[in-house]
């Protein structure tokens, strides 16, 4: 027996065969380091976040690791990376599956709300995503109003 499976690896048909073994039998190591010692799907999920790099404006994803601080590096070169708030509206008040990334006004040192610039909508920290029968947050229109109409009493 032994000596048949060492004549047949000394084919060309048996070496090629024996090459393919060694190279699926690497690849399943691989695959089980990785799996046992890498990062799992779910870190790679909730560690890598939206950004807006508030000297461009433009978003970006970054990948959060020990000891970060806020603001982060962002591709501009400059720390001034800061997390982005989904809005998931549009400016008829519908909802919508693809999200606008905003940068809140307070990470620019500014105190007053922020509105969407894609749909003019409030916009807060921790925006939550609209729910089944959910009323769409005010645009600015309608949020004044409210907010001066609360300061008079």
């Amino acid at each position: 027996m032994i000596d048949a499976l060492r004549k047949f690896l000394e084919t060309k048909a048996g070496f090629v065969l024996a090459g393919v073994m060694l190279v699926v039998a690497l690849g399943a190591i691989v695959v089980a380091f990785q799996s046992t010692f890498g990062e799992t799907e779910a870190e790679g999920f909730t560690n890598t976040r939206d950004y807006i790099d508030a000297e461009t404006g433009k978003p970006f994803k970054y990948t959060l690791k020990a000891g970060d601080s806020q603001p982060v590096d962002a591709p501009s070169g400059k720390k001034s990376g800061y997390p982005a708030e989904r809005c998931y509206w549009t400016k008829d008040g519908k909802p919508k599956a693809e999200p606008t990334l905003v940068l809140l006004n307070l990470f620019k040192g500014n105190n007053d709300p922020t509105f969407c610039p894609d749909c003019g909508r409030l916009v807060v920290p921790h925006n939550p995503a609209p729910g089944p029968g959910a009323k769409p947050p005010p645009t600015k229109q309608e949020y004044k109003p409210s907010r001066n109409a609360s300061q008079e009493r």
